[in-house]
């Protein structure tokens, strides 16, 4: 399903899938070497299916400017839209180019960009496939349309609470804040919501104004992405799904 439009040296193998995964270790302790990590490798995996030079690019959930780095230095005229100004000065001033508002509703205008990109942000909104249908929605035709999330069934659904979501969200949660003295960043019902790739899959496939160019499993090498074609068992072991659609 994949459609290469560049000379990219990323490669989906096991060694970027180690380097991930250790990378991910430390999110809490070292956000900085997590965030940098993931965000260039998020360059080379939109470069496998769009061309991110002089692309004006839209990133729905874009928080403090790791991804704004690593897009714009990749060549692509970069926005930003994300509901908590908390996250958008993580790292100061939010930078410009950047606007608060729901990825629900985006304030955008129709078909007006050439990218549009979202990372780990479906599994924290309420309604997950209304802001999907947004990011199509400002997508103009011929345009990418990216966005990966994490799954609620996978090792790490319960953000910080895993692996005790597997209990039940609310009791994850009351167990966090019992341990940590303060209740967890990611609240089950209020910020964090039970996602399924196979929702995604469906909505994916049922989307009626984009075709769907690529379904993986978005830290894995790619030998193991035909676990997505196991119902049940992808749920587990997918960990984060990417969808990558082509808007009509």
């Amino acid at each position: 399903m994949t459609n290469p439009t560049s000379n990219s040296v990323w490669t989906a193998d096991l060694g970027r899938a180690v380097r991930l995964f250790r990378a991910f270790g430390v999110e809490q302790s070292d956000p900085d070497h997590f965030y940098e990590t993931l965000a260039a490798d998020s360059v080379g995996q939109l470069e496998q299916y769009a061309d991110l030079r002089g692309a004006v690019m839209l990133d729905v959930g874009g928080g403090p400017g790791y991804f704004a780095d690593a897009f714009r230095q990749a060549g692509a005229t970069y926005y930003a839209i994300d509901s908590d100004l908390g996250e958008l000065s993580g790292r100061g001033e939010p930078l410009p180019g950047t606007v608060l508002g729901s990825g629900m509703a985006l304030p955008v205008a129709d078909a007006s960009v050439d990218i549009c990109f979202s990372s780990n942000v479906l599994e924290h909104v309420p309604d997950p496939w209304l802001m999907a249908d947004e990011l199509v929605r400002v997508t103009r035709p011929g345009g990418t349309v990216f966005l990966s999330y994490t799954g609620w069934w996978g090792p790490h659904g319960g953000h910080e609470t895993a692996p005790w979501h597997y209990l039940g969200g609310h009791r994850a949660a009351r167990r966090y804040e019992r341990l940590q003295g303060h209740p967890p960043k990611n609240r089950f019902g209020e910020s964090l919501f039970p996602i399924t790739v196979a929702g995604g899959l469906r909505w994916a496939r049922s989307c009626p104004d984009a075709d769907l160019v690529a379904a993986v499993p978005r830290y894995h090498p790619r030998w193991s992405y035909g676990v997505l074609a196991l119902p049940g068992v992808r749920e587990v072991v997918t960990w984060n799904l990417v969808l990558v659609l082509r808007r009509r």
